[in-house]
């Protein structure tokens, strides 16, 4: 076990970086706030590594691994947790996957055991492979087909990266999913379900010491894999605007308008995550003011900088009132994309984003589970967990000529990808939508 590195968390905590021989990065803030603990496991895999044909297979991985183990009987895994008060949960997304519980302090060796468990024993066999394939398949149909906001988000992907793997459903698509074999998933895990492509976060009530021998005894002896992360074909850029409508079963349109946007460790991110509060972040923002309040012709409009390891999108969305264009949405938005791209906001509409989005930012790390996750996602996302802590530094040193220049640089009409959603006479999942006046805007 190597020291990597220690540094602060706030005045009175400090996080410690550690690496096994076999490459397992490790992650511990101990915080004794209350008898806790917080224990994630994040594999850098997710669906930009699939391949074509068997896109999803990330996602149904997240599944599989709460099934049988070589020493667990299948459910096993999920008793004994249940049994020491702990929960379970796991995501998947585009550049990773993560496994997370939340426990009392004491069930720490248990944590360490059960998942240096399903990170070397898993047991992959058609039967519990074609049990989660058609939980997956139901899910698809619930969050895609049957959805107007998914299948708009799905389409958009789609259709803005024409090479990059960032166009893979995470959920994947219906014939790769059917298609996905045990030996697909048993060289998948192979291949990705290794300690040197995974950092292990532990937060809470625990002793430093005690838990590195802990590890060390769990995972030490787990060998690693010869990882082979090819980068993913990149998106070459986008000079003529794309667009698509469908016809679905809505009240009023609903429309997402994507630009082009760097990865999260780019130092224009930040300025864009304000600008994107003063377009759409919450009822003060600009567009809410415009679409919502003044000419109540949208019932929600909302925002979000993807917070990806490569080059994404800001989606603006527009849920639009029973008879009203989204055509009235795009007509606001590339009107205050002018207006800022030629003008920098007044300096207290700036400073109010960043009170806003510094407020946010501290409140995710309240718990033990919002600190894992925010440290174990910049270590997989940006490759460096110590990012987390510059955000509130980087949110204030943003100046009004920054907003100016993102705005002009970013809100490109000939690089935008848009996605409509218009009536198409059936009946409509949004009968109350058009008279819903308690939607917030929050960023989604």
């Amino acid at each position: 076990m190597t020291l990597i590195d220690r540094h602060p968390f706030g005045p009175r905590l400090t996080i410690e970086k550690h690496r096994l021989e076999n490459g397992l990065s490790v992650l511990l803030l101990p915080d004794r706030a209350a008898p806790v603990v917080a224990y994630q496991t994040w594999f850098r895999v997710g669906s930009k590594h699939e391949r074509a044909g068997r896109t999803g297979i990330a996602h149904l991985f997240e599944h599989l691994m709460f099934n049988r183990t070589e020493r667990l009987a299948a459910g096993e895994f999920d008793r004994q947790l249940e049994a020491v008060g702990a929960e379970a949960n796991a995501a998947t997304w585009v550049d990773w996957t993560y496994y997370r519980n939340s426990a009392p302090a004491r069930a720490l060796p248990l944590l360490a055991e059960l998942e240096a468990e399903r990170m070397q024993h898993l047991v992959l066999e058609e039967e519990p492979l074609e049990a989660e394939r058609q939980v997956v398949l139901n899910e698809r149909r619930q969050r895609v087909d049957d959805d107007v906001e998914g299948f708009l988000a799905e389409s958009l992907y789609r259709l803005a990266f024409g090479r990059h793997t960032y166009g893979h459903p995470t959920i994947g698509w219906q014939p790769d999913i059917e298609a996905i074999s045990t030996g697909d998933a048993r060289a998948f895990y192979r291949t990705f379900y290794a300690p040197n492509n995974a950092t292990v976060v532990i937060v809470g009530d625990f002793e430093p010491p005690a838990a590195l021998a802990l590890l060390e005894a769990r995972y030490g002896a787990i060998a690693p894999a010869p990882l082979v992360h090819p980068a993913p074909p990149e998106e070459p850029p986008q000079a003529v605007e794309r667009r698509a409508r469908f016809a679905k079963p809505v009240l009023g349109e609903r429309a997402i308008f994507a630009y082009k946007t760097p990865p999260q460790s780019h130092d224009d991110w930040i300025p864009l995550l304000l600008l994107n509060e003063i377009l759409v972040g919450g009822p003060s923002s600009r567009l809410y003011r415009e679409l919502i309040i003044a000419r109540e012709a949208a019932t929600t409009v909302q925002g979000m900088v993807a917070p990806f390891s490569d080059p994404g999108l800001w989606e603006i969305f527009a849920s639009m009132a029973r008879g009203e264009s989204a055509t009235i949405a795009e007509e606001a938005l590339d009107a205050q994309a002018a207006l800022l791209a030629a003008e920098p906001p007044p300096a207290d509409e700036l400073q109010k984003v960043k009170n806003r989005l510094e407020t946010e930012h501290w409140a995710q790390l309240d718990t033990a589970d919002g600190k894992a996750e925010a440290l174990g996602h910049h270590e997989t996302t940006s490759g460096d967990h110590r990012r987390l802590f510059d955000v509130a530094a980087r949110v204030e040193a943003v100046t009004l000529e920054d907003i100016r220049r993102v705005a002009a640089t970013y809100l490109v009409r000939e690089a935008r990808t848009v996605v409509v959603a218009e009536p198409s006479g059936e009946e409509a999942d949004d009968e109350d939508d058009d008279d819903d006046d308690d939607d917030d805007g929050e960023v989604a």
